[in-house]
């Protein structure tokens, strides 16, 4: 493919920006919770830019929208690329989205040069990639790549107890399609860093090589409840400064296993939440993260040691739960390869990069060859309403998926 035809530089931004209209918070951010009404509104304005740009589009049961342009060979599988329009309660305007946008204009550009690809390419928004409103994260990718089941996927509930199903069907994104039946030939996932590497060192893509092991768990702290003023200290057996020490083991934990290591307390419950009640209860999570998944199950075992012996000297019952392990993942040598090439073919020195966060990409990668793009996001900040990233460098990650996404289909079609 020569290096003339690039992408619209303009028109991916403007795509952009419109997209983050959906949700806009005053602080220039984005709140778009998997299938709430404003997510079925962004779902139906990428449909119809979609439709305008002469994909054929299809939903499956797990709300998973697949748009798809045409190659030579029809009867190959598609080289697929897409992220997800969720968001977090203070989320940016880029997280997932930029890989949806990035996927579209992939495809408008194909339609304005008239190139024809060896496979059929396709542009996917998998849903709820998030977690945020429904846990785990990543369950319609994962429930597409045999991670779990979908009566497992349609039932996980908000805090409200409305489940995924539920929601599907009221928003009008439950499809017919059957999750996980549709082939692919390869995987990618153009997306903001989320860190501050590539910023800090000047490089414009990151080629990922694969992403590091996560794994959450749940912690619900039963002490008593009683009144804040006859209680003396002694006698109390207060569930939020039991849960305050575990927090603290956490954190410890994470600090003795650097430099890779993250360990994150994200929510947090306290019950009944009153000023002048000692906390009878607390429910709490705990995020862990490591590229080695011994040293990652060994955090778990750490923190469950610790959530135990607090638990016993401060006279709580605790539950202790893991609700989900994504295992660390190696991408694919063949899509790693087209990024990198993709990157040195435009002039870029494509810096080899391990993902922080978990993507689609983690699952995809269990039924397909797949690979991610990353470009810098300013501070390296993102989960945040001030998360921000540069035009240009956001074209540029997006021409390199272009080149990676058609080097693949025409091999594809080379056989």
């Amino acid at each position: 493919m020569t290096t003339n035809i690039r992408i619209n530089a303009d028109r991916l931004w403007e795509s952009l920006m419109e997209l983050a209209k959906i949700g806009a918070t005053e602080k220039g951010g984005v709140c778009r919770l998997a299938l709430t009404d404003l997510d079925r509104d962004a779902r139906d304005l990428f449909v119809k830019w979609c439709k305008e740009a002469g994909c054929t589009v299809s939903v499956d049961n797990m709300g998973n929208i697949f748009a798809r342009r045409p190659g030579r060979d029809n009867s190959l599988p598609p080289i697929m690329t897409g992220s997800h329009i969720d968001t977090q309660p203070t989320g940016g305007k880029f997280d997932g989205c930029y890989g949806v946008m990035a996927g579209l204009e992939v495809i408008r550009t194909l339609n304005d040069y008239n190139y024809e690809t060896g496979a059929p390419v396709e542009v996917v928004v998998w849903t709820n990639e998030e977690g945020s409103r429904f846990a785990p994260a990543m369950v319609a990718s994962g429930v597409f790549a045999g991670a779990f089941d979908v009566n497992y996927g349609l039932s996980r509930a908000d805090v409200d107890g409305k489940t995924m199903g539920e929601e599907l069907k009221r928003i009008g994104y439950a499809g017919t399609e059957e999750c996980g039946k549709r082939p692919v030939g390869a995987f990618f996932e153009a997306h903001i860093e989320q860190g501050p590497i590539l910023e800090a060192e000047n490089k414009t893509i990151g080629v990922v090589q694969g992403v590091q092991g996560i794994r959450w768990y749940e912690v619900t702290v039963t002490g008593m409840e009683a009144h804040a003023g006859p209680t003396p200290m002694e006698r109390r057996r207060d569930a939020l400064v039991g849960t305050s020490e575990m927090v603290l083991a956490v954190n410890r934990i994470g600090m003795s296993n650097l430099p890779y290591a993250c360990a994150t307390v994200g929510m947090l419950q306290n019950m009944p939440n009153s000023r002048n009640v000692i906390p009878g209860r607390v429910f709490f999570t705990v995020d862990f993260r490591h590229p080695d998944a011994k040293i990652l199950e060994k955090m778990g075992a750490e923190l469950k040691a610790e959530v135990e012996r607090i638990s016993k000297q401060r006279r709580l019952d605790t539950e202790f739960k893991e609700i989900w392990y994504s295992p660390p993942v190696k991408f694919a040598d063949e899509c790693v390869a087209a990024v990198a090439q993709a990157s040195k073919d435009l002039g870029y020195e494509g810096r080899p990069i391990i993902s922080g966060a978990g993507h689609d990409a983690v699952y995809l990668s269990r039924v397909a060859p797949t690979g991610m793009v990353f470009v810098p996001c300013k501070d390296g900040i993102s989960h945040n309403e001030i998360e921000d990233a540069k035009k240009e460098d956001l074209a540029a990650g997006c021409d390199v998926l272009l080149r990676a996404m058609v080097d693949r289909a025409n091999a594809a079609a080379a056989g």
